[in-house]
Formats: C-alpha cells, structure tokens, sequence
C-alpha cells in the first residue's frame, strides 16, 4: 500500500509545516490539488523542481490520486512560470487540469488555492479534507513517487538568494549545515549579513550558520546585516507589541488587505492591536479576531502604514487563547468580500514595499554532488511526536537506513541518514553523522 511506503519513508509536507503524508493518503476525496504557486518572495526553487522534474511530480500526483480516490487532479501554477508550466502540461492527461494562478501573494495558502481551484471554501479553522480535497505541495508529490519505489526521504531541494554571489537551487542531504548552502552559493556578498530560512513572510530569522536543512527548508534568502527586514524582524516581541500600543491608529488597513477575511473569515487584525492596549476589559474579545489567521505577515510587512506588528499580536493572541482554553467560532457564514479581486498584492510590488527587488532573479537548478563533512539530523522534522533514536553513536550507517523510527499509531515521521558515515552524536533531538 502507498499509504505504508509513505509512513515507512518518512515523507511529510515539504513546503509547510511538514505534515506527514501518509495520513493525507488515507482519505477519500474528489479533488487532488498539487501546489506549485509558490508565492514567497525571491524563492523559485519549486519553479526549478517543476522545470526539471515535472515526469516525477506528476507520477506522484497521480498515485496520490490513485491512493485517496480522487476523480479529479488540479495543478496549481503561476501563469509567470511559463516553463515550468509548459513542463508539467507535457506530462498531464485529462484527469488532471492546470490552473494557471496570478502573481500575487499569498496564491500558494491552502485556503487560496482550495478556492481558486475548486471556487469551494474551507470551513473557518477547517482543512481542506473538509471539501473533499488533498493539497500536496509539488516536492512532496516528487517523494511519494520515490516512497513507491521505497526510496526514503534523504535530500532536500532548495534555493539560495538575495546577497549571494552565485544564486541557484539544487539537492542537498537533509541535515547539511547552512554555511555549506551559503558557500555553494559562491558565497555571501555582503561582509555581515543573516538569513530568513524558508521565506521572508513566513520563514524565521537565523544567524546561525550551523542551523542545518530539514524536510521543510525551502531555501535560504541572505540579506546584509542592516537591512530593514533584519532590523525589525530582530526586535525583540515585547517591543513590537509596546510599539503598537502606543502607535496604532486603527486604520484598518491590515484587516482591509488580509487574505483569510477577504476570502470571508473573521480575522481583523487591527481588532486585535487594540488588545495590546486593554489589560482586561475587551481584551478577550478583541483577541479572538486572530484566531482564523494564517500568519501569512502581509498584515506586518505590507499593509500597516506606520510599519507596525499586526501580525506578532495575531501571534500573541492566539497564544494567549490557547492558554485560556478559549476556542473561537465563527459566527458568520463564510463569503468572499466584493473587494477581493481588488486588493491582491502582486509579488512586484510587494518586493518593493520589502526593499529587496534588487535581489530577484532566477536560481537556476545545478545538478551537483553535495556530501558535507557532517550532517545533523532533527528526529523532529514534522507535525507530530519526534521520532526516536534507532542507532547508537559509533555505528556505521548507509545512506537511506532509517535512523529514526515513530512508534505505531503515533503521528510523525520516520528518519533516515542522509549520507553513508559514522554516526557521532545521538541526543533525543537530533543525530550527528561524519563523513568518513
């Protein structure tokens, strides 16, 4: 059965938070929808995977189809990525159909997709089950093909931009340091500089060159060390909300420009900067605008005119929900705002409002060998419990032995060595291997 390679190889979402696959290959569903939109900033990594690999990725996609029942296949794809388009329309039949999608951010969230491919909306806080669709990101369909073939999950495909001298895409071992990524890059440009890993919207902020690439890592965007995005994305949480406090005007223009509530959720995020200023009285209310967020910071990097944190109250507030065991519920029916075709934020424009257009440009794909010194492997690369260790330190490992292994019935995914080596540090989150 799929669904038992798929859980034996440890395959899991590759372009979000890492859900594990096989749990998507149980379901029963009339739409299979592929996600290639990829709509973060100056990333193109899944444009490369579809440009070069597009026979894998539909093979995947049509055993997926196959594994959950659907009748139907949408492919989602940015009518801008004219061949990678034009790759994978060579290799579909007419169970599958292209949806060619604008260049607009955030065109590859679930919840826009679902509707763009189907005109169906996922019930508030739901999934896209709900509908009767599967969405599966395009790298992760490439590794169900491989899982039939039980080949396990051992590399990643990733990008590397922004102020690098030689940006490009290619396959590293999971596990394999970010310096590394960075000098196969040629290098960084800039003297002093950090990285957001996985996006500048939705990605997080390292300056860590040993943070090593897991499952999930979509590629590394490398800024200088000033630059605006690394000022304020390193201010500290209690400032940004201190900040907001004492600045926010109530415009609204975050919740104006806000996908979930364009699309007829009951998110506001400037309902929910108000909160910051209440200790008590309206707070619990207010924070309940944020509850339906999907964290997308168009809110934070885009739309606040006065370059506040909508976004990190959102954060905070459904943090602070949780703990009180407060759970909203929508009480409106879900309807598309009049206004939505009208206020998508094309990527052109964002890149300038971000001040990184001077950074976008192609990442070609480079076929080559990648095989670090060392590799450190989380036993926590998805949603779910971590795996447990399955070598000890000293052992002998081949690429591909699964070193890393779920209990049965427990959600995750297993793990496997990403190189043959020597297996040098084993702790209950991560697997150290040296080459040798």
């Amino acid at each position: 059965m799929l669904r038992d390679h798929l859980r034996e190889c440890g395959v899991v979402g590759a372009g979000g938070a890492g859900f594990p696959t096989y749990v998507k290959a149980e379901s029963k569903v009339e739409f299979m929808i592929a996600n290639g939109a990829e709509c973060e900033p100056l990333i193109h990594k899944d444009a490369e995977l579809m440009k070069h690999f597009p026979g894998e990725i539909v093979a995947g996609m049509k055993l997926m189809m196959e594994a959950v029942g659907a009748r139907r296949g949408k492919f989602g794809v940015k009518a801008k990525n004219r061949e990678s388009l034009e790759a994978i329309r060579s290799r579909i039949d007419g169970d599958i159909e292209i949806v060619e999608l604008g260049d607009f951010y955030p065109s590859g969230d679930e919840y826009e997709l679902v509707y763009a491919a189907t005109g169906r909306l996922i019930p508030a806080a739901g999934i896209p089950l709900q509908v009767g669709c599967v969405v599966n990101n395009v790298e992760t369909l490439y590794n169900v093909l491989l899982a039939s073939q039980k080949i396990p999950v051992t590399r990643k495909f990733v990008s590397v931009a922004g102020a690098v001298r030689a940006p490009k895409s290619f396959w590293v071992p999971v596990g394999t340091p970010f310096r590394d990524l960075i000098a196969l890059a040629g290098g960084a440009s800039v003297p002093d500089f950090a990285c957001f890993v996985s996006g500048i919207m939705m990605g997080t902020l390292s300056c860590n060159l040993d943070e090593v690439v897991t499952k999930t890592t979509g590629g590394l965007i490398v800024l200088p060390r000033d630059h605006y995005l690394i000022t304020r994305k390193d201010r500290p949480d209690e400032a940004k909300h201190h900040i907001g406090k004492s600045a926010c005007d109530q415009c609204s223009y975050c919740t104006e420009f806000c996908p979930r509530y364009l699309l007829g959720y009951e998110v506001m995020p400037h309902k929910v900067m108000r909160s910051l200023g209440f200790t008590a009285t309206g707070k619990e209310l207010w924070n309940q605008m944020a509850e339906l967020c999907c964290a997308c910071g168009l809110c934070t990097l885009y739309a606040c005119p006065e370059d506040l944190y909508p976004k990190e109250a959102c954060d905070r507030s459904k943090a602070d929900l949780r703990a009180a065991g407060i759970r909203f519920v929508q009480q409106k029916p879900v309807a598309v705002h009049p206004m939505k075709e009208y206020r998508r934020v094309p990527l052109a424009q964002l890149r300038k409002r971000l001040k990184v257009e001077e950074y976008e440009g192609e990442t070609p794909f480079v076929d080559t060998a990648v095989r670090p010194a060392m590799v450190r492997i989380p036993l926590k690369q998805h949603a779910g419990k971590p795996a447990r260790p399955a070598v000890s330190e000293g052992a002998r490992v081949r690429k591909g032995r699964t070193i890393g292994r779920m209990e049965e019935g427990d959600l995750g995914a297993n793990v496997h060595a990403s190189m043959d080596g020597t297996v040098r540090a084993v702790t209950a989150e991560f697997i150290e291997i040296e080459s040798k």
